[in-house]
């Protein structure tokens, strides 16, 4: 252990002491039991809640039923679903133990899923009937998956044979263990959809997840009456940290939906008298042609920048932040009672130290100069523990003395205000999904029979998703004649091996790529070219 964690670890011990996600659930149980913690809003509109008594109870149940499986303190469930209830309390339960929940992308396939289980070293595994014979065939050294009844909400027409079912967890909570508080302990595993490589296991510690709770809901203007509606998946940061740990921060309640739906989106906020959900440019699209109902609840709305267009027009107030999987909530924001610039995401979060460097010198850069964005924080508390099992990567991400470097370009304007200029300009996100173009680079390479001699990833401008990914190819030996039949061959073989939003919408075939110095390949004309193609 660095003597940078050393430290990190003896700090905890005093700004977390006695303290972990279980007793933030039994002092939320004790102090407000009847309270909702959870409410689910399938998409029949049956919803279901849990009072943080409720909840505590029965994630007490789910990990004695977990012990009893052989699950013990730092072992790792991997947990592959889309957003339901099972999930959450299956992660939480988790905790109780001690054992660490992965949560993983629904969408990923094949490799990557085996990629997850293999490299997490998972003991089994919990998921629902739609992805159970994709789990079973990729994840085979598990010891033991269990399945839910359905699939958030809807009725299973997939056969669950020879999977335990989701009830068969349920023990006696008395036969559990006690277990003190350990603030550091690792409590979950998130991968980063990763824009450079396979993604890397991002460990959260209790404390990660208490500190979120306390300056995450500080920041967005939480209070216990607060209700968050969650619909991004909780295999993400921004559902299961901003919703969950921030309502858990401060007693407030978590709406859990399936997926977003647009044509419930005002009707649910009216159910639930919501006062925070989060917005993404998907959002703003999607209900854009409905009216804005009067006297509405909601009235926080965490983006990413402040947009000043979107508080006149949805009637409640942006909260501008930047965070990412790494930084565990917003280390940057704005704030209720500034007027902020457009655009701007904010100023560095109480807790966070912020530098922007120029990546080339290494220099501090000045007022106005676009540089990566550097984050000094503590490990395991406001910045994440470690990247699970890679070294490489940790090095690759610290400086010596301990700044993350974040891979984001930014600059700092008047009045200290940050700005977003872009991560990468290679790099790709889908829907809200980072994508790495390199990893699908290297899956269209290993196309069965071969013929792809290079092969570039690029974005496409997109109405809906605002970018997809398209491939440009230059055809090498043993290339079959018909260009038509080889790119359907290597879209097939893109979405036997990687998660639909990685998959490239079309293939074209190119003599050469542009280039720019030392032979690089020029994906900026490549991005033009494509977007000059008919629309995927």
């Amino acid at each position: 252990m660095s003597m940078d964690l050393d430290i990190a670890v003896a700090a905890a011990e005093f700004d977390f002491a006695d303290q972990d996600i279980p007793q933030r659930l039994r002092h939320w149980a004790r102090v407000k039991p009847d309270h909702p913690f959870m409410i689910w809003e399938p998409r029949s509109g049956e919803d279901r809640r849990w009072s943080y008594q409720a909840f505590d109870e029965e994630t007490g149940k789910i990990a004695a039923g977990l012990y009893a499986k052989g699950v013990r303190k730092h072992d790792k469930v991997m947990i592959h679903a889309e957003n339901c209830p099972e999930m959450v309390l299956a992660w939480y339960a988790c905790a109780k133990i001690g054992a660490v929940g992965v949560t993983t992308n629904t969408r990923s396939v094949g490799g990557e899923i085996e990629y997850f289980a293999r490299h997490t070293e998972a003991v089994g595994a919990i998921t629902q009937p739609k992805f159970l014979e994709e789990v079973r065939n990729s994840a085979t050294g598990l010891k033991w998956i269990v399945v839910t009844d359905d699939n958030s909400g809807e009725a299973a027409e997939e056969s669950v044979s020879g999977a335990d079912a989701f009830s068969s967890l349920y023990g006696d909570a008395d036969t559990l263990p006690a277990r003190p508080a350990e603030p550091m302990l690792p409590a979950g595993i998130m991968f980063t959809s990763g824009t450079t490589s396979l993604p890397k296991a991002v460990v959260h510690t209790h404390a990660n997840a208490l500190w979120s709770g306390n300056m995450g809901s500080q920041s967005m203007g939480m209070d216990t009456d607060s209700v968050y509606l969650g619909f991004l998946p909780f295999f993400h940061v921004n559902c299961q940290s901003w919703a969950f740990w921030g309502s858990l921060g401060v007693g407030a309640t978590a709406v859990l939906l399936p997926k977003f739906s647009a044509s419930r989106f005002w009707e649910i906020i009216e159910k639930h008298q919501v006062t925070h959900s989060s917005m993404i440019p998907f959002v703003f699209k999607a209900i854009g042609m409905q009216a804005v109902p009067e006297n509405h609840s909601l009235k926080v709305m965490p983006m990413g920048i402040i947009w000043k267009e979107i508080e006149g027009w949805l009637k409640a107030k942006p909260f501008a932040s930047w965070g990412m999987t790494e930084t565990v909530t917003h280390a940057t924001r704005s704030d209720f009672v500034s007027d902020w610039p457009q655009g701007s995401i904010g100023k560095p979060t109480p807790g966070y130290h912020l530098a922007v460097v120029n990546p080339e010198t290494g220099e501090m850069c000045k007022k106005g100069e676009i540089g990566e964005l550097w984050v000094q924080g503590t490990r395991g508390v406001n910045i994440f523990l470690e990247y699970y099992k890679n070294e490489e990567a940790m090095a690759k991400s610290f400086t010596p003395n301990g700044w993350f470097k974040t891979g984001d370009m930014v600059s700092v304007g008047d009045e200290g205000n940050f700005y977003f200029t872009d991560r990468d300009k290679d790099a790709l996100k889908v829907g809200g999904e980072n994508v790495s173009a390199r990893q699908v680079e290297e899956v269209c390479m290993q196309v069965p029979g071969g013929g792809v001699g290079e092969v570039a990833i690029v974005a496409k401008s997109h109405e809906m998703l605002d970018m997809v990914p398209v491939a440009f190819v230059i055809k090498g030996w043993g290339a079959p004649d018909d260009e038509t039949a080889f790119g359907q061959a290597i879209i097939d073989h893109c979405k036997a091996n990687l998660a639909d939003f990685k998959v490239p919408r079309a293939v074209y075939f190119v003599e050469e790529f542009p280039r720019a110095t030392l032979e690089k390949v020029a994906k900026n004309k490549l991005r033009e070219m494509a977007d000059e193609m008919p629309t995927v």
